[in-house]
């Protein structure tokens, strides 16, 4: 589907600069929730018709970010999908993760015995050493809009045998992102996938699958019919790790993926950094390889919100974000607010 032709489906309030934060959905995704809505007020069907989304859904995420469906597991959120991941590194592990990471990547390893070291987000490749059981880190920093350097991360990561773990978060719906290239991959999907919240994805190397223990270990999971009873029977590959689902917010997830996939990452990429560098232009700032712009000028997010801006607050920053529904005219009244 061409560019223009497809950003018809969205349609956001105008000044919607807050993709960050959640992405707004396209009509078809809406639409495709009211039936199961309706079927499920009215007792109309069992869930297993509504949870045949799940696997378009998993089928859409896997050729998003070049891997193979039977590598994606599905669940709630990023941190959800990584507990698994640090609950299986021994106690003392030496984990390295920015300094100024979203939680959801610095608390499910904070809350095990590990060596927690922080360090900047450009000393992160030079802090990988010997010692280094992990390096987690976000492909896009949601604070800053930050890309980081991921080829020297992952440089250092494979030279030192360091368990590679990615939050593409802030990245995957805009920014081309290859999931092979990493051990471990998550996505909360509920922003630039444009996902409704509850919806999780999370790429598993088959290298490593075997060191990561299924924790959260349920019948959804499970191969065949493992409602009841032992012995213990999980899916072989990374299904293992699945929690049982939210079908609505999978219901709209599937659709929405598979338009992503006809309008390709490449024209979405190329429209976000655009707009985002009109933006930075006017207000003096150098060109930038990010959809999301942090402006630190006292006042920002007042004047911002005073003009019917909605952004965020984000360490002490206002930061604005820039999708495929974003206008033109969008981020000229974000740059007129501000100057």
């Amino acid at each position: 589907m061409q560019f223009v032709d497809a950003v018809k489906l969205w349609e956001p309030e105008p000044g919607w600069l807050n993709t960050a934060s959640y992405g707004v959905p396209p009509r078809l995704a809406f639409e495709a929730l009211q039936g199961p809505l309706d079927e499920w007020r009215r007792g109309a069907n069992g869930w297993d018709k509504w949870d045949e989304a799940t696997g378009r859904a998993r089928a859409a995420f896997a050729l998003l970010v070049g891997a193979m469906p039977g590598d994606i597991a599905l669940g709630a959120s990023a941190s959800q999908v990584l507990a698994p991941v640090a609950a299986s590194l021994p106690p003392g592990s030496r984990v390295v993760v920015p300094d100024i990471e979203q939680t959801s990547n610095l608390f499910p390893w904070l809350v095990h015995d590990f060596d927690v070291q922080t360090v900047p987000p450009a000393d992160l490749a030079a802090a990988i050493n010997e010692r280094t059981a992990a390096v987690a880190f976000s492909l896009v920093q949601s604070a800053t809009g930050e890309v980081a350097p991921i080829d020297d991360i992952v440089a250092a990561a494979r030279a030192h045998g360091a368990l590679l773990v990615a939050d593409a978060t802030q990245a995957v719906g805009w920014l081309p992102v290859d999931a092979t290239r990493f051990d471990v991959l998550v996505v909360s999907a509920y922003k630039w996938l444009m996902c409704p919240r509850g919806t999780a994805f999370g790429y598993l190397s088959p290298a490593v699958r075997d060191r990561i223990r299924p924790i959260a270990a349920n019948w959804y999971a499970g191969e065949g019919d493992a409602s009841y009873g032992p012995p213990l029977r999980l899916a072989k590959d990374a299904r293992r790790f699945d929690i049982a689902l939210p079908w609505f917010s999978y219901v709209a997830a599937a659709p929405t993926l598979e338009l992503l996939l006809d309008i390709g990452i490449g024209p979405i990429h190329e429209h976000d950094v655009r707009l985002a560098n009109r933006f930075r232009t006017g207000l003096g700032m150098a060109p930038g390889d990010s959809a999301i712009v942090t402006v630190s000028k006292p006042g920002s997010a007042e004047r911002l919100a005073a003009a019917g801006i909605r952004a965020s607050v984000r360490n002490g920053g206002s930061r604005v974000a820039f999708h495929l529904y974003t206008t033109e005219a969008d981020a000229d009244a974000a740059l007129s607010a501000l100057t």
